[in-house]
């Protein structure tokens, strides 16, 4: 059974009219951004210091409860990361190469919040729509 008490929420802008597999692709760069980011190497075993390991352990085993919503513009994805930071969760925003869409041009595409606990990621994400 998904956990209830932790989730991610991956945030995609609608606006750039991304082709479903292109959104695919992007919100699971961000939904695994959390453990690239805070991962090392260190006599080849792999080793992750997270924020908050006990609701990212309790997610792990509970169903890793994923939410998708969007926003219309780059600005709404920048504010958005923006109440998530100051909030002290933990948010990563994607940014496209550009290689295969939006002609060469590095793009923020999407971001994801958590995993955290619901109630938290609620307050900065419960207004939007899903995607």
């Amino acid at each position: 059974m998904p956990s209830k008490d932790i989730k991610q929420v991956i945030v995609v802008r609608k606006d750039l009219n991304m082709r479903k597999g292109k959104q695919i692709s992007q919100g699971s760069h961000a939904s695994l951004a959390f453990l690239t980011r805070f991962s090392q190497i260190e006599e080849d075993t792999l080793s992750v210091k997270l924020k908050n390991p006990e609701e990212v352990q309790q997610w792990l085993n509970e169903g890793f409860t994923k939410i998708c919503v969007s926003v219309d513009s780059e600005s709404e994805l920048d504010a958005v990361y923006d109440a998530a930071f100051e909030a002290g969760l933990n948010v990563h925003m994607i940014v496209d190469s550009g290689l295969t869409e939006f002609h060469g041009v590095k793009t923020k595409t999407c971001l994801a919040i958590g995993p955290n606990k619901k109630e938290d990621i609620d307050k900065i994400t419960g207004q939007l729509k899903l995607l």
